[in-house]
């Protein structure tokens, strides 16, 4: 056992984090109409800027990749600008700052896309379930298969949106390559089963995820860029035969790109019931030798342990830095947490967002 705990400092890239406590994305959907972020969104990252690395909610690289109401975009000229705000609160707190950012694939609907297209994926698979949308709960729909033309296309907007992520302020990108979103969809054979170079073994189906990690490499440089995997996850209906020699695959075709770091999801509970393979950050340890992330309910305690055992380098934490802005003090010190309201998760307006007390309060 290291010596290593969520206090000790750590290097990302180029950066020096103050401690290993690193705000996990979640989506609030509290943006502005045309998917613009606000003042609000600025005061809500400020508050959190202890953390040693905040990485935002998910944020659409274009006007197709939408899923839901009210996120964020990365885009648009009023998108760069209202991120800017953002970055600013954060660094005037001394804060580091990623932007994570998406594109949704068949994950979306019709109702949420500009014009009322149809959603694109991998394949003509439909994901399993309802989706929320502006009408409320509806059916996911049946997406239309990419031409390869278009997957190229995609590649060049995800750079793009790196590019816009750091003239907008932020200190580096996140690839969200997680829980049943477009680079997710191209990993699984579950909802994969292309007969191209994208699809059928697992090196095709691991093209579009390297493809699109080598263009924001190119774009804004490897110290700037992170990649999301949930090799266990079945959010948004995702399933894959091997899990383990998939991802396994993926995270050394990753390494080999020497990204800043690699953020791994463990599964949970609902993961396992849904059949999931619940696959320990451990087992990835051995095959990727940067900086490795990863969260999923941790503690202070379970974070200490994984960190002293070597597992990961850092712990990111959701729903708790959600309702605790200074986590990083509270676990330092052993204080009780705030307790998350989910009725606030994705509303509107600042209750269960910007009112959650800090200690000092």
């Amino acid at each position: 056992m290291s010596q290593v705990d969520l206090f000790t400092p750590m290097q990302v890239g180029s950066y020096q984090l103050r401690n290993r406590v690193l705000m996990a994305p979640m989506t609030r959907c509290r943006a502005d109409a045309g998917g613009v972020p606000n003042a609000m969104m600025a005061e809500y990252y400020a508050q959190r800027a202890s953390a040693g690395l905040i990485i935002t909610e998910c944020t659409q690289i274009s006007p197709t990749g939408v899923s839901f109401p009210n996120t964020p975009g990365i885009h648009s000229p009023e998108q760069i600008a209202g991120w800017k705000r953002v970055t600013q609160a954060v660094h005037d707190k001394g804060g580091r700052i990623f932007l994570q950012i998406w594109h949704t694939g068949r994950a979306s609907h019709p109702d949420a896309i500009p014009g009322g297209v149809q959603p694109v994926g991998p394949s003509a698979i439909a994901a399993k379930g309802t989706i929320y949308t502006s009408k409320g709960l509806q059916p996911y729909a049946t997406p239309r298969a990419l031409s390869v033309e278009e997957i190229h296309e995609i590649v060049g907007q995800f750079a793009q949106a790196a590019k816009n992520a750091i003239e907008a302020g932020f200190d580096g990108v996140e690839l969200h390559g997680a829980n049943g979103y477009l680079v997710d969809e191209f990993i699984r054979d579950g909802s994969n089963q292309r007969t191209d170079e994208y699809g059928g073994s697992v090196e095709n189906r691991a093209r579009f995820v390297v493809e699109v990690t080598q263009a924001l490499i190119a774009a804004v440089g490897p110290e700037r860029v992170g990649v999301r995997l949930s090799p266990s996850g079945t959010y948004n209906d995702m399933r894959d035969s091997n899990a383990r020699a998939t991802f396994g695959y993926v995270v050394k075709a990753l390494g080999e790109l020497k990204p800043a770091y690699l953020h791994i999801t463990e599964g949970n509970e609902g993961d396992v019931r849904h059949g999931a393979d619940s696959i320990p950050v451990s087992y990835f340890r051995p095959l990727f030798d940067g900086v490795l992330i990863t969260n999923g309910g941790f503690t202070r305690e379970k974070g200490d342990e994984n960190l002293g055992a070597g597992n990961a380098d850092a712990i990111a934490f959701g729903t708790s830095f959600l309702a605790n802005p200074d986590l990083p003090q509270r676990l330092l010190v052993g204080a009780a947490q705030n307790t998350p309201d989910p009725n606030t998760f994705y509303a509107s307006g600042p209750k269960g967002y910007i009112d959650y007390p800090a200690l000092a309060d």
